[in-house]
Parts: structure tokens; C-alpha cells; sequence
């Protein structure tokens, strides 16, 4: 299957939603879930690091995720955004037919 989950973190939820809207408005994704309130403890610059974020969950085809990575690159404040790709190994055929018909659509 080409259909992948795609998760990106952002520093608020105004700026999560700013993202959603861009993605599915430029036919790079077909939904974008913006869950608000996440806490991500990470590695950085020799540091851990602890911030309250959101989390986008994306749902769209492989074949988008090139120009949608490009564009979330374009607008995201973050130097080094979290940009990841997770397969979709199994889904509703009509789920799917949606996703297709929403990145496919005029």
C-alpha cells in the first residue's frame, strides 16, 4: 500500500492548526488530527530538553510526502521539525478510496 501516517510535533496548537489547514488546503494531505498538549522529552544540542507541544497526525499517500515535507519545512519555527513516515499496512478500502478522492480532488 502507498498510504502513510506522517506525525509532526509544533511548538502550540494555533501553529498546529496553521500547518493542518496548509496540508489539507494544498492537497497534501487528506486529514490532519491536531491533538493539543502533548509533553516530549528530548535530546538536544547536549541537552535534555522538556516542552509542552502538539502533535499533528496526518494521514496521506507516499507519493505527497516529498512536497508535504518540503512545505512543512517552509512554515514550521522549528530548525529541525519531527517529520516522520509510518506505513499504513492495512485500512478500510472506503478509508482509502476518501484519501485518494480528497488528495485527487479539483
Amino acid at each position: 500500500m502507498n498510504y502513510i501516517v506522517i506525525y509532526i510535533t509544533t511548538p502550540s496548537l494555533e501553529k498546529g492548526q496553521e500547518i493542518a489547514d496548509i496540508l489539507v488546503k494544498e492537497k497534501l494531505a487528506a486529514c490532519v488530527n491536531v491533538i493539543p498538549n502533548i509533553s516530549s522529552t528530548y535530546f538536544w544540542q547536549g541537552n535534555i530538553e522538556k516542552d509542552d507541544e502538539s502533535l499533528l497526525i496526518i494521514k496521506t499517500r507516499k507519493d505527497k510526502f516529498e512536497n508535504l515535507e518540503k512545505r512543512v519545512k517552509e512554515v514550521h519555527p522549528y530548525s529541525v521539525p519531527e517529520i516522520i513516515a509510518l506505513p499504513i499496512i492495512a485500512g478500510s478500502n472506503d478509508y482509502l478510496k476518501w484519501i485518494d478522492e480528497s488528495l485527487d480532488r479539483d
